[in-house]
C-alpha cells in the first residue's frame, strides 16, 4: 500500500490550501488517516485524524476552526483543507494511514503507511 500526497506550496498569512492524501489499495474508508507535520528542528507532531469509517475526527487545538478533514471514499482520498494559515503552520506535512480503528491516533508509531511529505510555507 502506498500513499500519494499532493498540494502545499508557498503561501501568505491568511490564505488557504488543500492537501490530498490518496491510498493506492483498498478502500480508504477502512483506514484511520492522520496528518502530521514537522517543522525545521522540531519533532513530528500530530495535527488531525479521521478515524476508521469516518465516524469522528480529532484536531489539535491550534488548528481547530481553521483545518478541516474530508473523506471522499469514492475517490479513495482524504483532503485536509487549511484556512487562515499562519507562519507557525510552516512545516512538511505528512499523511499517514493504518487499517482499522486506532485508539491512540496521535502516536507516530501507530501508523503503518506514510506519504512522501509535502512542504507548506507560510510567509508573514
Amino acid at each position: 500500500v502506498q500513499i500519494l500526497q499532493s498540494g502545499g506550496g508557498s503561501l501568505e498569512t491568511g490564505s488557504s490550501v488543500t492537501l490530498s492524501c490518496a491510498v493506492s489499495e483498498g478502500s480508504i474508508a477502512s483506514y484511520t488517516v492522520a496528518w502530521f507535520r514537522q517543522a525545521p528542528g522540531k519533532e513530528r507532531e500530530f495535527v488531525c485524524s479521521t478515524r476508521w469509517g469516518g465516524a469522528s475526527t480529532n484536531y489539535i487545538d491550534s488548528v481547530k476552526e481553521r483545518f478541516t478533514l474530508a473523506r471522499d471514499n469514492f475517490k479513495n482520498v482524504v483532503y485536509l483543507e487549511m484556512k487562515s494559515l499562519k507562519p507557525e503552520d510552516t512545516a512538511v506535512y505528512y499523511c499517514a494511514a493504518t487499517l482499522g480503528p486506532l485508539e491512540d491516533d496521535i502516536a507516530v508509531d501507530r501508523y503503518d503507511v506514510w506519504g512522501q511529505g509535502t512542504q507548506v510555507t507560510v510567509s508573514s
